[in-house]
């Protein structure tokens, strides 16, 4: 029998197993088995808590940042692996404070080791905030088709440590009919895939100095759900590139589970994005992985 804990951010849900010295070799159909919704716990994905000299995956994040002690190993539903998750580092961040394995003092950092490399997480007033470090634009940036859509829409893609594509739409009605029961098409195609976000501006855009916008979202590997945290990231990032110099640079993205911030500022190597809002842990148990 295995522990785990079941926690979310903004209702994208993951099943964490603290595995500390690297001695589980979860399968790509176990994961898949426990986060089926009808016959395992469910989720989004896996956070496997292990601690970064115990990883091949973590000797980079090591390099970069000795002090990374613990390296977020994440799957998504289907066991497939992914470079980055910005609500599954939240929710990691938050186990690893709530189970005395590491702490987050006011006005301190505390550095995470991902496959996107080294991610650093602090205290907000929402929860907890993570600097998702530099982005860019992909310079892939496919048309895209959904059920829904009455026509394909084109699509720009971001990369903030995993690939996007962002998708924008005229009104919350066209948001709501979308059916993103089966994945969106690409054209091209991607050789990773991408996460896909579907995005409406508020009216107005900008209240207060704060861009506001609604999101749905496709993720890689797993399908609809009800956040994506840096698909939040990614969208601001689209409708600030799309509105011009004037756009803020801190945004409110609405999306099913709640509302996340986004934070654009400048850093030594370039633009940073940091994403915040909550994490929570809801119940704990034993599962047997065979």
């Amino acid at each position: 029998m295995v522990a785990f804990t079941k926690g979310h951010g903004t209702g994208n849900d993951f099943v964490i197993i603290a595995d500390p010295d690297g001695a589980l070799d979860l399968s790509a159909e176990q994961v898949a088995a426990l986060c089926d919704r009808h016959f395992g716990i469910g989720g989004d994905g896996i956070l496997r808590v292990v601690r970064s000299s115990a990883i091949a995956d973590g000797a980079a994040a090591l390099a970069e940042e000795p002090d990374a002690e613990w390296f977020m190993d994440y799957r998504n539903a289907d066991g497939s692996i992914a470079e980055m998750c910005g609500n599954g580092i939240r929710v990691f961040a938050h186990y690893l404070v709530r189970s005395g394995l590491a702490s987050i003092e006011p006005g301190s950092t505390l550095p995470i080791g991902t496959r996107a490399g080294v991610r650093d997480v602090t205290r907000s007033e929402t929860g907890y905030q993570v600097d998702l470090g530099l982005w860019k634009l992909s310079g892939d940036d496919p048309l895209v088709t959904a059920d829904g859509l009455a026509v394909t829409r084109p699509g720009l893609g971001i990369d903030v440590g995993n690939p996007h594509v962002v998708v924008a739409l005229a009104s919350d009605a066209e948001l709501a009919s979308l059916e993103l029961y089966r994945t969106p098409q690409l054209e091209p195609e991607l050789p990773a895939g991408a996460n896909i976000e579907f995005v409406v501006p508020g009216e107005p855009l900008v209240r207060d100095g704060i861009g506001h916008v609604k999101m749905r979202v496709s993720e890689r590997g797993v399908g609809e759900t009800l956040s994506c945290g840096t698909g939040v990231a990614a969208t601001a990032l689209a409708v600030r590139y799309w509105a011009g110099e004037k756009a803020p640079n801190n945004w409110r993205v609405e999306v099913p589970g709640g509302t996340l911030g986004v934070r654009m500022f400048p850093a030594e190597d370039g633009e940073h994005v940091a994403l915040s809002g909550p994490a929570a842990l809801v119940f704990h148990g034993e599962v047997d992985l065979a």
